[in-house]
């Protein structure tokens, strides 16, 4: 808390173009690999509604693939036809119902698509006869030997990519969606583009870190041109590869001022996925000084997450100025009312649901 305010800052809202977020805590986006076509179904209403019962301040869904080719599994759910926006629109009004912002992130596999889900018998590529599908990426590299091998996109390809991205955001947000978020990071589409370690391209997306960076600065572009200037759009990136010669902190700090001048609001800060074998220093807030030094250094608002679990560290996160908000992911799992009992803990008053209050 702040020496000026016994108030707890996790409790204080954030104002984002025309939404008010009502707390800095945020579900963040977790594949649930249950969708059929793409729709969305009881299993998605009950996890993210549950989460907004819970007292987040944002609840996003799951990575929403913005088409066909661009769903990491058969199973994932999407938002590139009416389908899928009229199955998320209950889901949405619940959400909002129950006082959170509803989020949808919105993303491309690149050349993680096409793949088996993790409990799942089999590992890495579905087959096409068994309903796969041609993944795409920069170059044809794959993830892993496990992995499909992508087509590599050319300019056609690239500018479809583009319009999917604007597309699906003009139907998120006629579905209700408050906030939007591009996914650029964990080995996806729009980070393949980013890392030199996946990225060997030879023409304008590839090479320099200007030429990396066209891709999500255009998709970026085009969403903002697509939705206009009420809606919020965060992006995901991952902040480094924690592998030698690829993606780093310093370049997601120039990334962050571009994407900021591209229409975007706050970045979101996790890390790694591009290569199989980085070694990750896993443990509690291992992703907060990324949020604390792109935060600091572009000058722009950030996104905290990762290994955050208990109400102190969160507040801890905010008082010393390392983020704007904190998303939390299996915390939540483990307990969807984390929100609203660390706000108690914290000394703050959050009203539960009148059905429960009997409980508290």
């Amino acid at each position: 808390m702040t020496e000026q305010s016994c108030v707890p800052l996790l409790s204080q809202p954030l104002v984002l173009r025309g939404v008010t977020v009502p707390n800095r805590i945020v579900v963040s986006p977790m594949c649930q690999y249950s969708a059929t076509d793409g729709v969305p179904n009881s299993w998605h209403m009950q996890h993210l509604g549950s989460r907004a019962v819970g007292g987040a301040g944002l609840v996003f869904t799951e990575a929403a693939a913005v088409c066909a080719e661009g769903r990491i599994s058969p199973q994932d759910a999407g938002i590139w036809n009416d389908a899928q926006a009229k199955a998320w629109r209950p889901i949405v009004d619940f959400i909002r119902s129950q006082g959170a912002v509803a989020g949808i992130q919105l993303a491309h596999a690149g050349f993680k698509a096409s793949t088996h889900r993790p409990w799942d018998v089999e590992s890495g590529a579905v087959a096409t006869d068994a309903g796969g599908w041609d993944a795409v990426g920069p170059t044809s590299a794959p993830f892993n030997d496990s992995y499909p091998v992508p087509r590599p996109l050319d300019a056609a390809g690239i500018a479809t990519v583009i319009e999917d991205f604007a597309a699906a955001a003009r139907r998120a947000v006629d579905t209700g969606f408050d906030v939007l978020e591009v996914h650029a990071a964990h080995g996806y589409l729009l980070h393949e583009f980013l890392s030199p370690l996946s990225n060997t391209r030879a023409d304008s997306y590839g090479g320099n870190l200007e030429n990396r960076m066209r891709l999500a600065l255009e998709v970026t572009r085009a969403v903002r041109a697509e939705v206009g200037g009420a809606v919020p759009l965060f992006v995901r990136i991952s902040a480094t590869d924690w592998t030698s010669g690829g993606w780093t902190v310093e370049d997601s700090v120039v990334l962050a001022r571009a994407l900021v001048e591209a229409g975007a609001d706050l970045i979101d800060c996790s890390s790694g996925g591009v290569v199989p074998k980085a070694e990750i220093p896993v443990g509690p807030g291992y992703q907060v000084p990324l949020a604390a030094q792109v935060r600091k250094e572009a000058g722009v608002l950030t996104g905290a997450v990762g290994m955050i679990t208990e109400a102190e560290q969160a507040e801890r996160i905010l008082a010393d100025g390392h983020a704007d908000l904190v998303l939390l992911a299996r915390e939540t799992l483990r307990d969807p009312y984390w929100p609203r009992r660390a706000l108690a803990s914290l000394g703050a008053e959050p009203q539960w649901p009148v059905q429960y209050e009997r409980a508290f």
